[in-house]
Parts: C-alpha cells; structure tokens; sequence
C-alpha cells in the first residue's frame, strides 16, 4: 500500500525575485546546479506557458536509490506559483510559492506525494525518519546551488 509524505520547504535568498522565479522554472536545467537532479527531460511543452508540459524527473540522494517521476504543469501565475501533478515512482502534488520583500525572495515548497515502489511502502514503518532527512538533505542542495547560481547569499532554509 501506497505510503504518503508530505514535505515544506522554505528557502530565503537575497536575490531578485526574478532571477529566483527564472532558475526554478526552467527545471530543465537543475541538473546544472541542484545537486542530486539526475536529469530532466521535456515529455511534452504545453501550451505557450509551459501548462500541461510534462517533464521527466530522476533524483539520486544521500540514501543508495533513485526516483523517477513526470511532473506536468497544471497551474502557473509569473512570478508568483508553480503547481504541478506527479505520476511514476512518486505521485501526488508539488506547489512553488514565491514572494519578494526587502530584497529577499521567499521560496516555499509544498510537496504531498505518495511512494510507488513496493519495497519503499514496506519498510516505511521504519525508514521514514530516512526518507524525510533523505528530502531535506536534496532539498537543502537545492537551495545552497540556487544561491550559487544566483551568486546570492543564502539567508535562512527550513
């Protein structure tokens, strides 16, 4: 049986929300400085913004295994919101909320998702507490290569 995980994130850089907004929304090039993003591949594009595009996405982590998911983009306000849908290894939601004040750009990621893989729904009972340090320690990546990226001062990561 499915076993579900629900992860927030919340990421502050000083940076232009802009700049924050660009590097999250093209995911195609994470691999290029998030660390644990194996790889994105396009599926489909959507429409002119990108909404019902569907990517391919493979993560590796601290804990010996990758995840393979598509994502496809159901919801998009610039500057503001990403929400997306996933089927594969992992299913469920993702949602990007952005905002800027004083110079700071406020990430926050809300990801509620169900695991596919048999052996994972298993041994859930007891590795759990993994797969929620196994989240934070990618998601962390995340926030220590956008700041890289961005050349910006990584201000606070929840």
């Amino acid at each position: 049986m499915a076993k579900q995980y629900v992860f927030i994130t919340r990421w502050q850089i000083k940076a232009p929300l802009h700049q924050v907004w660009n590097a999250i929304e093209d995911s195609l090039n994470w691999p290029n400085w998030w660390k644990g993003v194996v790889a994105v591949k396009e599926l489909d594009k959507g429409d002119a913004e990108g909404l019902g595009g569907v990517r391919c996405y493979t993560w590796r982590s601290v804990l010996p295994y990758r995840l393979a998911f598509h994502m496809q983009l159901t919801e998009l306000e610039k500057y503001r919101r990403l929400k997306g849908i996933a089927t594969g290894e992992l299913e469920g939601e993702g949602e990007w909320l952005f905002e800027e004040q004083n110079g700071i750009t406020y990430i926050h990621y809300h990801w509620t998702v169900f695991t596919n893989k048999s052996w994972m729904n298993h041994w859930a009972f007891l590795l759990r507490p993994a797969f929620s340090y196994n989240h934070d320690v990618v998601m962390r990546w995340g926030a220590k290569g956008l700041a890289r990226k961005l050349k910006a001062e990584l201000v606070s990561y929840q």
